[in-house]
């Protein structure tokens, strides 16, 4: 038995280009590519350069007509800005003609980093002669042209502003104002900022819209106790289109309490956060005031609502500190918990001291106190604290307790040696712009005061970008009984300004 097969489809045969006559396969034009890109170029009507605007204050692009826009360099966002500005040259070319320019892909060609050009690789399909569809690759060359955005110029003129948060605090220490500052740092609120003015009791934070100025108020309420009040004051009026043109003031005051100040609380105070003693040290500000008892280790926090209720003032100035040495120290038990009493510290330890002043030496004078630092303290050591039995308590609460119940010292902070201790700092804070006179000695002490309560105070620590110093090398620390340090753990790398691939400034890691 034999198969029969059928007859073999014929092979497909060439033609020759209407053209040039070369031998090709047939298509609906009749002609070879080479001759088909000779007689048809799809990209017609489409630029092949461009601009691109680029503001190098705040590191954006504009998107026409009035829109500025933040894009990474070879990003999505970029590549659709660009895509953007020929968009409409790709619309030109489809009405120029009946047939439809489809884009099928597109994408970045690398250029020289500081070049301030941008090479787009795009890729047109379009229907031609006969039916046939003819694919093209060209390239799309954008010049990158610095100008500088509204909001820049605004921030050049330096007295265009719309809004001012005013930022006050009444007290003579900065100490506040000082971890505010790293606050707003690490956070990024002073990016918007106009212009930053201080003076001598604050801060003057200016904005070009009102709402971002609330934004700021809304933080400062959330980080450190205060309250705050607002007003507006008509600037212009066009009764034309019933526009009205305000400037808004912002006042913000932060509650006058600061870490290490001895107050004195109301006794309806007192008695509501658990019938602790009137007489407390503040340990600590952030978004509440944090106080301890120095004789039963209670603790408590008093938020910005509370304060402002039963309001309480610091008894001493910080300069009042005088330094005392520890001449017999004994560490107690936990007192019993009165009816009602709060919570108490497990970072203290309870302690009773015997004390004399280091400028009464030689005299035999001594003093009794009970103290919240026996975990740091030993006989010998130096101590800050302040001296309630020889002096005049200028306290309407103060004045009306039993004189009793008045402790003749309170002690503050183990006293170290302060220039051993900046000489072997290997960290340093970032500070905030702002228009200034200069820094006195007493502010260079307080800020002195600020670093040490870093060191010393893990909690506040968490929340403040510290950096590595590396001009400070890095020293093996055996002395356990030397002053509080920050570990390398804790530090982060400093970021060097240097110009990116449009001019601007980037930030590029230490090494």
């Amino acid at each position: 038995m034999e198969y029969m097969t059928g007859p073999a489809a014929p092979p497909q045969g060439n033609i020759l280009c209407c053209q040039c006559g070369v031998p090709i396969p047939p298509n609906p034009a009749n002609m070879c590519v080479g001759c088909l890109r000779a007689q048809v170029d799809i990209t017609e009507g489409i630029p092949k350069q461009g601009t691109l605007h680029f503001c190098k204050q705040c590191e954006r692009y504009l998107q026409p007509p009035g829109t500025w826009i933040q894009c990474a360099l070879e990003s999505r966002e970029l590549l659709a800005l660009c895509l953007k500005k020929i968009k409409a040259s790709l619309s030109k070319a489809i009405l120029l003609s009946r047939w439809q320019v489809r884009l099928i892909d597109a994408g970045f060609i690398w250029t020289e980093p500081h070049s301030k050009r941008l090479k787009l690789k795009l890729t047109v399909q379009k229907e031609v002669i006969n039916g046939a569809v003819l694919q093209q690759v060209f390239v799309v060359e954008y010049i990158v042209q610095s100008q500088m955005c509204e909001d820049c110029h605004r921030i050049e003129a330096k007295d265009f502003w719309k809004a001012v948060v005013q930022v006050r605090q009444k007290t003579l220490h900065k100490k506040t104002f000082y971890y505010l500052e790293q606050l707003i740092l690490k956070h990024r609120l002073h990016q918007n900022t106009l212009r930053i003015k201080e003076i001598h009791d604050g801060l003057d934070f200016y904005y070009s819209s009102k709402q971002q100025a609330q934004k700021m108020v809304d933080f400062l309420q959330c980080t450190v106790p205060s309250r705050s009040k607002s007003s507006q004051r008509l600037i212009s009026h066009d009764i034309h289109s019933n526009v009205y043109n305000y400037k808004s003031t912002f006042s913000v005051e932060i509650v006058p309490i600061c870490k290490d100040n001895v107050v004195c609380l109301s006794p309806k105070l007192a008695q509501s956060l658990g019938n602790m003693s009137q007489i407390c040290v503040c340990i600590r500000v952030t978004s509440t005031i944090h106080l301890i008892d120095p004789s039963t280790l209670q603790i408590a926090e008093i938020d910005a609502n509370t304060y402002w209720r039963h309001p309480f003032n610091s008894l001493f100035h910080p300069k009042q500190l005088e330094e005392f040495i520890i001449m017999d120290i004994s560490r107690v038990q936990e007192r019993k918990k009165g009816a009602g009493a709060g919570a108490r510290s497990n970072k203290h330890t309870l302690a009773e001291a015997w004390v004399r002043k280091t400028s009464e030496l030689d005299t035999d004078h001594q003093y009794f106190c009970c103290t919240h630092l026996g975990h740091i303290l030993n006989p010998g050591d130096l101590v800050l604290g302040f001296d309630l039995a020889n002096c005049n308590l200028n306290d309407e609460f103060a004045n009306k307790m039993n004189p009793h119940d008045i402790p003749d010292v309170v002690l503050i902070k183990k006293s170290y040696d302060r220039t051993k201790r900046q000489r072997r700092r290997n960290w340093k804070l970032k500070e905030l712009e702002r228009d200034r006179e200069g820094m006195d000695t007493d502010d260079e002490r307080q800020y002195q005061d600020f670093l040490e309560d870093l060191e010393e105070d893990e909690a506040i620590r968490k929340n403040v970008n510290i950096y590595r110093n590396a001009d400070i090398p890095v020293e093996s620390d055996t002395d356990d009984d030397g002053p509080p340090r920050i570990s390398l753990a804790e530090m982060l790398e400093d970021l060097h300004i240097s110009q990116d691939a449009t001019g601007g400034e980037g930030a590029n890691m230490m090494t």
